[in-house]
């Protein structure tokens, strides 16, 4: 009855605003169930709090421009390789400093550790400053980086889901199997780090100055394609469309297509999952790790599985994203809209419920979404008995922000009247 419900929200929205509106919601609802299947994973099947949503969403945004993109010309022989060389002189720095924190004792394993890193720093500064200088000084205008491998964006959807279990690796060794307060200040700090990475390393996708032009993923077509092609121009003709409007229709059609079938995949693996040995042990350790642990399951060696799980179903999906955006934008990583509004998708849905998450994550965007478009029009009711002034202004002015708002009083509606969200786990 629920999805009932969404389906007509979606269905009214394209009657009045407009299909693309609705296709356009419906598309990034598709993709932010994904990611709330990501996050339902680790809080929903093991109780692992992950405030760093959006540093696992924009590793696997990398992965595009990693992947599909063309390689800039000369960029590796102006400074590409130097620049692996430093990235390969910074790890076995840190590979020596831990060493020499295992092996010596004392004075000696403090000064060994500081000299290990301190050495390793400058090195690595000294290759990596001028070969970033000389590759982004190719064609700042459009180029200024590497560049990708050229290969199929189909195949970067996996990179990403790679890239973001990789940072889950390195995060849950060092914070899980401690209180679960410091994982979820580990994910923070981590999250924010990872996106200001992308925003500053211009060498690895232009930072702030945007990646474009990422190739569509096979088979979904490009607009003008399907305009300069006349049986597809008859065949909207002929059904009264017109070929602009029908185009964009048919580009989101089939992206909603191709997302819908990486959505019902997933949500089958994690049925499949959930209702499996596998799925009971990890609620039994969410529920008492220490009887658990008693019964002899390795709770911390569970909890890293279970965290890298769902941080690779984020990295995909924010490959996805950055797919159907066709531009890395890393200023748009935002933790309201990549980490506490997939939280509020799950909380409502129904945490430990993989089809609440699916139906969190759509209601809650389409919600978002038009509380934007409604706050103007909510807030002229309001302020139509007030006169002219500073105040009226100012309060028509944050209309907009209304929906931060909305998500609260939904996110304190549910928790008041269903605590364990719309479908509740059984």
């Amino acid at each position: 009855m629920l999805f009932a419900v969404m389906a007509a929200l979606i269905v009214m929205e394209g009657l009045t605003t407009g299909w693309d509106s609705a296709l356009v919601i419906l598309n990034m609802g598709i993709i932010s169930a994904i990611m709330a299947l990501g996050l339902n994973m680790q809080w929903g099947y093991a109780g692992l709090f992950n405030s760093g949503v959006v540093g696992f969403t924009a590793l696997g945004g990398l992965a595009p421009v990693l992947i599909s993109m063309p390689p800039t010309g000369g960029a590796m022989s102006q400074g590409g390789w130097q620049i692996l060389g430093a990235l390969l002189i910074a790890v076995l720095a840190l590979v020596v400093a831990t060493k020499l924190n295992h092996r010596l004792h004392g004075a000696a394993r403090a000064a060994g550790v500081v000299a290990a890193l301190v050495i390793g720093f400058v090195l690595f500064r000294a290759v990596f400053d001028p070969a970033v200088a000389r590759v982004q000084a190719i064609n700042p205008a459009s180029q200024g980086y590497l560049g990708g491998l050229g290969l199929p964006v189909l195949l970067a959807w996996p990179v990403g889901a790679v890239l973001a279990a990789a940072a889950a690796w390195a995060i849950g060794k060092t914070s899980l199997g401690l209180r679960s307060d410091y994982l979820a200040i580990a994910t923070l700090g981590i999250g924010e780090i990872i996106v200001a990475v992308l925003k500053n390393e211009e060498w690895l996708d232009r930072g702030v100055l945007n990646v474009t032009g990422i190739p569509r993923p096979w088979p979904v077509p490009y607009e003008v394609d399907l305009q300069a092609d006349p049986g597809f121009v008859a065949r909207m003709q002929g059904w009264g469309i017109d070929p602009v409007t029908g185009s964009t229709l048919t580009v989101k059609l089939i992206y909603m297509g191709l997302f819908g079938i990486v959505l019902a995949l997933l949500l089958w693996g994690a049925q499949l999952a959930l209702k499996s040995p596998w799925g009971r042990m990890m609620r039994a350790i969410r529920d008492n790790e220490t009887a658990a642990a008693a019964m002899g399951k390795n709770v911390t060696r569970r909890h890293l599985q279970i965290f890298m799980l769902g941080a690779a179903v984020m990295g995909l999906a924010g490959a996805m994203m950055i797919t159907l955006d066709g531009q890395m934008t890393p200023a748009s990583y935002n933790p309201l809209r990549y980490t506490f509004l997939i939280l509020v998708m799950v909380v409502v849905g129904g945490s430990g419920n993989n089809w609440g998450s699916v139906l969190g994550a759509v209601l809650v965007w389409f919600l978002w979404i038009k509380a934007e478009a409604w706050g103007p029009e909510i807030m002229n009711l309001a302020i139509s008995h007030m006169s002219e002034g500073p105040l009226r202004q100012h309060l028509f002015d944050a209309a907009p922000q209304m929906r931060v708002i909305v998500m609260g009083l939904l996110l304190l509606l549910v928790l008041r009247f269903s605590p364990r969200g719309l479908l509740p786990e059984k």
